[in-house]
C-alpha cells in the first residue's frame, strides 16, 4: 500500500501502517473485506449516535425530567464529557484496530478477565442500543400513521412494526460492507440537512414561539421525585443515550482502509459533529413549542411530532416526521453492522455459546451472516416489556447505557494502570493522556451508576428502570458461562498456527 503521513494530536509525524499485517500482528487473519474509507468509517458512528434518533425519542422524557433547561445543558454539558472519553477510546483504538474493540483492547491491557466482562457489557450495550434506536423508529412510524391514515399505534402494533424494520436491517446487513458504507454516506449527508430542514421550518413557519429564557431555563419535574438536583441528574439520560454508538468506528476497523488512524478519528469526528448539530436540534425544537402541555400529553406517543404539527399544521409534520424516520432507520442500520461484529470478533475468541455458528463468515460477501441474524433476534427480546410497560422504553435506553458506556471505560482506565507499558499507535493524545483518561473514567463511573437508579416515583412494577436487572442478569450469565468456557476463551498473540489457518477456513460458508 501506499506510504502517507499525517499529524496526530501530539504533533508527530509517522507513516501509516499496512493494516493486514498489522492485523496478523494482533493475532488475526483478515477474513472481513477492507472496502471502507477514512469518511465511512466516521459516518457509521455518526450515524449510530443519530440526533435525529436519539434526541427525538427521548425528548419526551427529557420534557418531564427537567425541562428545556436540562434538556439544553444538560446536552452541553454531556457532550464535553463524552468526547473526553472518545479521545481517549480513539487513543487505544489506533493501538488495537480489531473488530472485537473494548474488550480486545481490555484482554491485552489487563488480561482475559478483563475483557472477558467487557465484551459482556459491550454486546448488552449494542443489542440495546439496535432495540432503542429501531424501536424509537417504530414509535416515530406508528404517529406517522396516525397523521397520515389515522392508525392508532397500541403497544402490540408498535411492536409488529419493531419486528419489522429489525428484519429490515438484517437483510440490508447480509450484503458487503460497500454497501452499509454506502449508506452511512448517505446517512451523513441525510442528518445534516434534515436538522437544518426541521429547524429552519421550525424558526420560519410558526407565528409564536418561545423565549431564550423559557428554552434555556425553565425547569420541569413531572417525575414524582422531590429532589431538583436528582432530578436534573436522571435528566441527563437523553444526552448520554443519544451520544453512544461511537464505538462503531473501532468494531469497523478490520473492514476500513488505514483504519489506526481512520477509526481513531471517525470516533472524534463523530461526537464533536453530533454534539454541534444536536444542540441545534433540540434548540429549534423547543424554541417551537407551542403547548407545553399538549406536547407532553400528545395522542401521536411522540412529543415532537406534537410540536410540529401544532407549529406546522399535521400536512408539514407528517413531512417533517419522515426525514426523522429515514435517519432513524439509517442509525438502526449502522448499530446492526457494529452489533454484529462485535458478536462476531466475541464468537471468533470462543466466547459465546453457540461461537461455531456465529463466527461463520460467508465467502460471497465476506459478511458475518448468523451474527447479524444473532443481534437482531436478541435486540426483539430485550425490548419485550414494552409490550406491557409505559416506561420500558427509558429503560432499555439505560440498558444501551449501563452496558456500553462502562465498556468505554475499562479499555481507558487499564491504558492508564499500564502506564509507559502501553504503546500508542499512530494517532494518540501524548502528554494529554493521562489527565483525559482519568477525566473519562470518573465520568463513566458516574453515570453508569445514575442510569441504574429508578427514574420515576413512586416505584413501581411499571414504572421501575429494569436497566439494573439486566445489567445483574448479563453479569451473571458472563460469570456462570466463564466457568463453562474459560478453557477455550482466548484472544491470540500472533496469527499463523496451522490449528488457527484450519478454523479460519472451516468458518467461511
Amino acid at each position: 500500500m501506499s506510504r502517507t503521513t499525517w499529524s496526530s494530536p501530539s504533533s508527530t509525524d509517522a507513516p501509516l501502517p499496512d493494516e493486514e499485517q498489522r492485523l496478523r500482528e494482533l493475532g488475526y487473519q483478515p477474513v472481513l473485506a477492507r472496502r471502507m474509507g477514512g469518511f465511512g468509517n466516521f459516518a457509521i458512528s455518526f450515524s449510530v449516535i443519530s440526533i435525529l434518533s436519539g434526541c427525538m425519542t427521548l425528548y419526551g422524557f427529557g420534557l418531564g425530567t427537567g425541562g428545556p433547561a436540562v434538556m439544553l445543558w444538560g446536552w452541553a454539558g454531556v457532550g464535553l464529557f463524552v468526547l473526553f472519553v472518545g479521545l481517549a477510546l480513539a487513543e487505544v483504538t489506533s493501538a488495537y484496530p480489531t473488530s472485537g474493540a473494548l474488550y480486545y483492547m481490555a484482554d491485552r491491557l489487563g488480561g482475559r478477565r478483563w475483557g472477558w466482562y467487557t465484551g459482556w457489557l459491550n454486546l448488552l450495550g449494542l443489542l440495546g442500543a439496535i432495540a432503542g434506536i429501531d424501536y424509537g423508529a417504530a414509535l416515530f412510524t406508528g404517529a406517522f400513521l396516525n397523521l397520515k391514515f389515522g392508525f392508532t399505534p397500541t403497544p402490540e402494533k408498535t411492536f409488529l412494526i419493531f419486528l419489522c424494520i429489525l428484519l429490515l436491517h438484517a437483510v440490508l446487513n447480509l450484503f458487503n460492507v460497500r454497501l452499509v458504507s454506502l449508506l452511512n454516506s448517505i446517512s451523513v449527508w441525510w442528518h445534516v440537512a434534515g436538522v437544518a430542514v426541521i429547524v429552519g421550518v421550525l424558526a420560519i413557519v410558526p407565528d409564536h414561539h418561545q423565549s431564550p429564557g423559557f428554552v434555556f431555563g425553565e425547569f420541569v419535574n413531572n417525575t414524582g421525585w422531590d429532589n431538583p438536583l436528582y432530578v436534573t441528574a436522571i435528566g441527563l439520560l437523553l444526552a448520554q443515550y443519544t451520544f453512544c454508538g461511537y464505538d462503531a468506528s473501532a468494531h469497523l476497523s478490520e473492514e476500513t482502509s488505514n483504519a489506526s488512524v481512520s477509526a481513531a478519528r471517525g470516533i472524534v469526528r463523530a461526537i464533536w459533529a453530533s454534539w454541534i448539530a444536536g444542540f441545534i436540534l433540540l434548540a429549534g425544537l423547543t424554541f417551537a413549542i407551542q403547548d407545553y402541555a399538549g406536547t407532553v400529553g400528545t395522542d401521536t406517543g411522540v412529543p415532537p411530532a406534537q410540536i410540529m404539527i401544532d407549529a406546522i399544521g399535521e400536512s408539514g409534520a407528517t413531512a417533517l416526521l419522515l426525514i426523522v424516520i429515514v435517519a432513524q432507520l439509517f442509525c438502526g442500520n449502522a448499530e446492526t453492522a457494529a452489533a454484529s461484529r462485535m458478536v462476531f470478533a466475541f464468537s471468533r475468541d470462543n466466547a459465546l455459546p453457540g461461537s461455531k455458528i456465529w463466527r461463520k463468515v460467508s465467502s460471497r460477501t465476506q459478511v458475518p451472516v448468523p451474527a447479524v441474524w444473532l443481534s437482531v433476534g436478541l435486540a426483539a427480546v430485550i425490548a419485550l416489556p414494552s409490550l406491557y410497560s409505559a416506561t420500558a422504553y427509558t429503560a432499555v435506553t439505560a440498558i444501551n447505557v449501563i452496558g456500553i458506556t462502562p465498556a468505554y471505560a475499562i479499555p481507558i482506565f487499564l491504558r492508564l494502570r499500564a502506564g509507559d507499558r502501553f504503546q500508542p499507535g499512530p494517532w494518540n493524545l501524548g502528554r494529554w493522556s493521562k489527565p483525559i483518561g482519568w477525566v473519562a473514567v470518573i465520568w463513566v463511573a458516574f453515570v453508569t451508576v445514575l442510569f441504574c437508579l429508578p427514574q420515576a416515583s413512586p416505584v413501581t412494577v411499571d414504572t421501575m428502570n429494569y436497566a439494573s436487572i439486566a445489567l445483574a442478569v448479563v453479569l451473571t450469565l458472563a460469570t456462570v458461562w466463564w466457568f463453562v468456557a474459560r478453557r477455550s476463551y482466548s484472544t491470540p498473540s500472533a496469527y499463523g498456527s496451522e490449528r488457527e489457518q484450519a478454523e479460519i477456513a472451516e468458518d467461511i460458508i
